[in-house]
């Protein structure tokens, strides 16, 4: 059975098959019992369609939940679940849809070419780039789930995960005006509750007063983990490069890599072919897009081996809970 099931594993190196066995407690032994399991509960739920249950497909939501079977078969459940209840989202889910295209040619999300020290893929956003003329914040939403669908493919970002940094400088109190309790429960419940990834930090930077009031009011909506995983930097920087090196950051935070470039992820996607200035009709080239994340520099691993062990513990650099009865009103959020 081994030997059927390691190709779910081939291309991986040593190290994050080691990761995975300690972090996720993924047994090659027992993976196609493992899968199979999960599989199997499908029928108890006939209210759901689930459109795809391949092996490789039910494996990155076991490596999400750590191999707890009933876990994952619930995160599997909420994911189609969400689907079906959100159909407008997924109806013409491709990157040359004109709404996520849009989305994507502003930066909405930005993903860097480099991991972090743990191998982690960093996506970037710029919250002031959100133009509500341009930009409705659901294309912004399905720009960035249809790029973690892209990225969830590469096995390695299944076992390290992801980081999300946001930079909110220069977002006004109008736009945050417009960040309504619905659509971040809606934000929250696609990302947090209905998505195979794991999320290692979400970093805010340069937050102004008014984010703070809208992370107190959607608190609610966060599991305890998802809580301890958001860091509120402000202006320091420092403690954002404690928990990521500035090897592994461009200018905009700090770090030694060039600015980004906002049509970085968006060429990914659309391939090499596509150009701001047209309409590109093409959807994604898949083959292109592994190349792109197979060619990833490891320069910031490597230097994560060479440096101190030292992190700020997670959670350290949270926002101090305060329940601020003016916060609401103050936003004005219906």
């Amino acid at each position: 059975m081994r030997d059927k099931m390691t190709h779910l594993q081939a291309g991986l190196s040593p190290e994050t098959i080691e990761k995975a066995r300690l972090e996720l407690n993924e047994n090659p032994d027992t993976l196609h019992q493992d899968i199979q399991q999960v599989r199997d509960m499908i029928i108890t739920r006939p209210d759901i369609g689930f459109l795809r249950t391949d092996d490789a497909f039910i494996l990155r939501f076991l490596r999400a939940r750590k191999f707890n079977q009933m876990e994952t078969f619930k995160l599997l459940a909420q994911y189609f679940q969400y689907r079906q209840q959100n159909l407008d989202m997924f109806k013409s889910f491709k990157a040359d849809d004109p709404g996520i295209k849009r989305a994507l040619m502003d930066g909405f999300p930005g993903v860097l070419e480099n991991p972090d020290q743990y191998g982690r893929k960093i996506l970037i956003l710029f919250a002031s780039n959100w133009d509500q003329s341009r930009n409705s914040f659901t294309d912004i939403l399905r720009a960035i789930l249809l790029s973690l669908e892209v990225l969830i493919e590469d096995p390695r970002l299944q076992i390290n995960g992801f980081i999300l940094i946001i930079d909110w400088s220069n977002f006004s109190f109008k736009q945050a005006s417009k960040l309504t309790p619905t659509i971040l429960k809606l934000a929250i419940e696609g990302l947090q509750d209905s998505f195979p990834a794991r999320f290692g930090g979400i970093h805010f930077v340069n937050q102004p007063w008014y984010i703070h009031a809208l992370y107190t009011i959607i608190k609610p909506f966060l599991k305890d983990k998802t809580r301890k995983r958001i860091f509120l930097h402000g202006n320091n920087l420092n403690s954002l490069h404690q928990l990521i090196y500035p090897e592994c950051l461009p200018s905009e935070f700090g770090g030694i890599l060039p600015p980004y470039d906002m049509g970085t992820w968006a060429r990914t996607l659309l391939g090499p072919d596509y150009n701001d200035e047209t309409e590109y009709t093409h959807t994604y080239n898949a083959l292109h897009v592994k190349e792109a994340l197979g060619n990833s520099d490891r320069e910031c691993t490597e230097k994560h081996m060479k440096r101190s062990q030292s992190v700020v513990e997670p959670g350290t650099l949270k926002h101090e809970d305060r329940e601020d009865d003016n916060t609401q009103p103050l936003l004005a959020l219906d």
